[in-house]
């Protein structure tokens, strides 16, 4: 699987994005689907995920009630509808993959990542 994420900038505080994320691959939608992102000089963080087939989701608790991931299985996509958003959401946000149902918030368990795509929110 190889994904490709797109949609990041700069916006203010409370403005809202939504990062794309397209992936080749006939099958994609039997994998979990995942949003993490990363601050400068901070590790990788859990943002959001989605399992496959059945597509529940989960969040950091940061992002809940103002981020929303979902999928497209016709467009082989995963979005992340980003409301409200903070400066402290600045980060580069990858988007991720694994061949598997559960939607792991360990980004050490995701086997397929995209490029990244940088969203910088000012106050």
């Amino acid at each position: 699987v190889q994904l490709q994420a797109s949609g990041g900038g700069l916006v203010q505080a409370g403005d809202s994005l939504r990062l794309s994320c397209a992936a080749s691959g006939r099958t994609f939608s039997r994998y979990a689907a995942g949003w993490f992102r990363q601050a400068p000089g901070k590790g990788r963080e859990f943002v959001a995920a989605i399992t496959g087939y059945d597509e529940n989701t989960r969040y950091a608790d940061s992002v809940k009630g103002r981020f929303t991931i979902s999928r497209d299985i016709a467009k082989n996509t995963v979005f992340l509808q980003m409301n409200s958003l903070k400066p402290e959401d600045t980060a580069v946000y990858y988007c991720a993959a694994r061949e598997s149902y559960y939607a792991n918030s360990d980004y050490q368990k995701w086997g397929y990542w995209g490029q990244g795509t940088l969203v910088t929110v000012s106050s």
